[in-house]
């Protein structure tokens, strides 16, 4: 979902990566779909390695959009042009732990940007998210279930050459 959705700093709203170009890579605005070139030099943030800040732990920006969703039924959030409080209190709805230190207004209001404007363009697919956790889940047992069958031969192989002794 999040994948190749970037936020480029010093330009508004969100862009999708097309491509890598010579001196930078090549973004597509998600609002008027005009393409463009970023430059190597400018600070670039993909939305998927986005985290806020919690009391615990830091949460991806795709949880805290998750949050959103349900707690809108699918709608979309509140304005992002709100008033501080507002936005401070939307936001303990959402994710009640987060980080009121590390958590800026700032840093609400683009995240209620990103989220409306993801929502706009119905972006907004966590049904994919559970699928590819899912598979994830499944290739990490997978994987276990062959670590554990690796390991049990060992065993045998010293078990037999105790009992030729």
């Amino acid at each position: 979902m999040l994948k190749d959705i970037l936020s480029i700093s010093g330009y508004g709203g969100l862009f999708k990566f097309i491509s890598q170009g010579r001196t930078g890579i090549i973004v597509e605005s998600l609002e008027d779909k005009k393409r463009m070139n970023a430059s190597a030099t400018a600070k670039i943030s993909a939305l998927e390695d986005i985290a806020i800040f919690t009391d615990t732990e830091d949460i991806p920006l795709k949880d805290v959009f998750k949050a959103i969703f349900e707690k809108e039924d699918g709608g979309a959030a509140i304005n992002h042009k709100s008033s501080a409080n507002e936005l401070k209190a939307y936001f303990e709805e959402v994710l009640p732990d987060y980080d009121r230190d590390r958590v800026y207004v700032s840093d609400i209001k683009k995240v209620l940007n990103w989220y409306n404007t993801l929502h706009k363009f119905e972006m907004l697919n966590f049904d994919e998210e559970e699928e590819e956790n899912k598979e994830k889940t499944e290739e990490k047992n997978e994987a276990k279930a062959e670590d554990e069958v690796k390991e049990e031969k060992p065993k045998q192989n010293k078990e037999e050459e105790k009992s030729e002794e």
